[in-house]
């Protein structure tokens, strides 16, 4: 029976990498895996949820390392499981150089203020793309989703990670490729990743000296 259940489980990781699309659905999650992806990803500018004033995305990444761009609907189930782990990654990282900016989509600025407020407050920067359902088919988020054969209703969440130094430095597509998660943080994923990208991952040569046992007599 247990060897039964890991190849099934084995199966559905591979099938995932294959069709990133696919989210792994488990509890009423739906997680997926962190795949590259075409995507022509375009530079935008929001308008902020805190005050309405416009956000620049290629002006918001500068000095960063690696940031993700979380597209998000504030009703969704999806996105109400995923955001305390976008928080968690956040505070942990952003003094290494990793930023969090989420897109709200397919509800009022009204509702998505209110969800963050009950929430304690957005600790990353919130902008507004869209703010109702009927605008589904009209915005960007969509556009990528397609380009990445996201077959999601309405694919909350939807993150892309964006590496600052590496975006074309004019024009209107900030890269033509990127790390996409069609679906819900596989957690220890993405934070190995995001420790990747940051360089957090090699060890000093004085932490290497520490770690090795002391010389037998």
């Amino acid at each position: 029976m247990f060897k039964t259940l890991a190849r099934a489980a084995a199966l559905a990781f591979a099938l995932a990498a294959v069709f990133p699309a696919a989210a792994l659905a488990q509890a009423g999650h739906e997680y997926a895996p962190l795949v590259e992806q075409k995507i022509d990803y375009k530079d935008w500018t929001f308008k902020s949820l805190k005050d309405g004033s416009p956000v620049n995305l290629r002006e918001l990444v500068k000095g960063k390392k690696l940031v993700m761009v979380v597209y998000f609907a504030p009703w969704c189930g999806n996105w109400k499981f995923e955001a305390p782990v976008v928080a968690r990654l956040h505070e942990k990282y952003k003094a290494s150089g990793f930023d969090v900016v989420a897109v709200s989509e397919y509800a009022s600025a009204d509702d998505t203020r209110q969800y963050f407020e009950e929430a304690g407050g957005a600790p990353y920067t919130v902008v507004v793309e869209s703010e109702g359902r009927e605008a589904r088919d009209r915005t960007t988020h969509y556009g990528y989703r397609q380009a990445c054969s996201d077959t999601r209703r309405w694919g909350s969440p939807f993150n892309v990670f964006l590496e600052p130094a590496r975006l074309n430095a004019t024009g209107d597509v900030l890269t033509e490729k990127a790390w996409v998660v069609g679906g819900e943080l596989i957690e220890k994923d993405a934070e190995q990743f995001i420790r990747e990208k940051l360089g957090l991952n090699e060890k000093s040569a004085v932490e290497a000296c520490e770690e090795k046992p002391p010389a037998k007599p």
